[in-house]
């Protein structure tokens, strides 16, 4: 039994191998060619389609066994990395597009494109975030189990428990949110509630059952239509993400024809339908109902031009990371020196509650000092542009601290997943609900202050609910599968 262990394990450990080496071949090809920047920028650009290839396509991509690849999708190699590299690595097209003379990749300039100064920093920052790419990959791959141990199981039927949790985190979340010493778990336990509501959904499609339909899909049409009233993106695009991720190991065919439309219509009037309950709601100057209505009717109206500048800012400006990136890498370490562990040394104090210290620092206005700093907003401005785990990872400590944070934010990502679907019994209560929802901060990344203390909180909302449902023998434990796990390790 030992030798087929470890047998087994050289077998996998070769399997991760090959897939680790290859793929930074696109950040070292852009090292190559870097002496032309229009050149190495593309490089390194289609390096990352090339990783979501070999890791997710190729015939030698290193995933869990235990699941198909289309029934595991929204794990973290696959749900995390399409979010999170897609963000940073390949919306950067537009902003490059538009640095060469480009609208809608349309040549707008009459004047011949030149290679200069900022042609270069674009390039460079293209580079590191393949290399992100590539470290992200490397972290979520280094702790993914073939075969993931499950030491606990749901004791209820599925379907049944996933509307109980539904109801309660529901409860439980807008509790939290009106006290303040507790609001910042209420976040995760109304995202949990959310998922469970699209997930009964879902399963009661492919069950053809009308009561779970009814239930779940008027619980998440409900929430996605209070989204719309927020005036933020965001917010419709994950409502989105969720129900079309958790459609498609069912209607494969339905969402993939769908896919390219809807991120279409997405980017073309999302940003100006959000603008306009922007401008006139959080003013005062209408209801945020008002405002939506008058949004709708805008773009009934078709109003193209005004679509087009307001989209096209959009995706150059806002989509993007890179714009922001660019600029600390103008400003450090030529301006600035690297910060070393200080943005580390402050996201562990952001960590301590208010409670227990009353003059701790807003961790808003500390990591908006660095936005300062660079020149990528004025402290004047209401804005908020919070940076983004790779430039965090810049600032700190050049290209060696984006691949050593962004490595470790991977590796973390699949750590935490592999807790939580040994805790909650398997992928679909694990993974699906528990993970993706307490933790979907992690899908887009945020500042390092915000991201320490988001993980934080949310792996103590995550031992919460774990201890009430195996107090409550909810969820059981597997003897046997602990049995087994123990001997293996020994």
């Amino acid at each position: 039994m030992q030798f087929t262990n470890m047998l087994t394990d050289n077998i996998q450990n070769q399997s991760r191998q090959k897939v680790l080496i290859l793929i930074y071949i696109p950040w070292i090809l852009s090292i190559i060619v870097q002496i032309d920047p229009v050149i190495s920028f593309f490089v390194a650009w289609l390096g990352s389609f090339f990783i979501f290839y070999w890791t997710l396509l190729s015939k030698v991509r290193f995933i869990s066994l235990d699941l198909s690849l289309t029934k595991q999708i929204m794990r973290p190699i696959v749900l995390i990395q399409l979010i999170f590299a897609g963000f940073m690595c390949c919306t950067s097209i537009f902003y490059f597009m538009d640095h060469m003379g480009y609208e809608y990749f349309n040549k707008v300039s009459r004047q011949p494109f030149k290679v200069n100064e900022g042609t270069y920093i674009i390039a460079k920052c293209q580079r590191m975030a393949v290399l992100a790419h590539a470290a992200l990959v490397t972290g979520i791959i280094l702790q993914i189990k073939q075969f993931p141990v499950i030491r606990h199981k749901l004791n209820l039927n599925l379907d049944f428990f996933l509307i109980w949790l539904c109801v309660f985190c529901y409860s439980f979340g807008v509790l939290a949110s009106r006290i303040p010493s507790i609001y910042q778990f209420s976040f995760g336990l109304i995202n949990v509630s959310i998922t469970c509501s699209a997930f009964v959904f879902v399963r009661g499609v492919v069950q053809k059952k009308r009561g779970y339909m009814i239930f779940g899909g008027g619980l998440f049409a409900f929430n996605f239509l209070a989204s719309t009233l927020t005036g933020y993106k965001e917010s419709i695009i994950i409502n989105i993400i969720i129900i079309s991720f958790l459609l498609y190991p069912y209607y494969r065919k339905t969402i993939l024809t769908l896919a390219i439309p809807t991120i279409y219509i997405l980017l073309y009037i999302l940003p100006t339908f959000a603008n306009i309950i922007r401008s006139q709601s959080w003013n005062g100057e209408k209801s945020a109902t008002e405002a939506r209505t008058e949004a709708f009717n805008a773009l009934i109206a078709n109003d193209e031009p005004a679509i087009d500048e307001t989209n096209w800012g959009f995706l150059t400006n806002r989509l993007s990371e890179i714009n922001m990136f660019t600029r600390f890498v103008e400003h450090i370490p030529a301006e600035r020196d690297y910060y070393g562990f200080e943005i580390l040394k402050n996201s562990i104090l952001a960590i301590i509650p208010r409670s227990l210290w009353p003059n701790k620092f807003v961790t808003e206005t500390v990591s908006m000092q660095r936005v300062y700093e660079a020149g990528v907003a004025n402290r004047i401005s209401t804005v908020s542009a919070k940076t983004r785990p790779v430039v965090d990872g810049y600032v700190s400590a050049g290209f060696i601290g984006v691949f050593i944070s962004i490595f470790l934010y991977g590796y973390i990502t699949q750590w935490i997943c592999n807790k939580a679907e040994d805790l909650f019994g398997g992928y679909e209560l694990g993974c699906i609900v528990i993970f993706n929802a307490i933790f979907q901060n992690l899908w887009r990344g945020n500042n390092f202050e915000f991201l320490l203390n988001n993980i934080f909180y949310g792996y103590l909302s995550m031992f919460a609910i774990f201890w009430v449902l195996k107090k409550s023998n909810t969820i059981i434990e597997l003897h046997a599968n602990k049995n087994t796990a123990d001997n293996s390790s020994l």
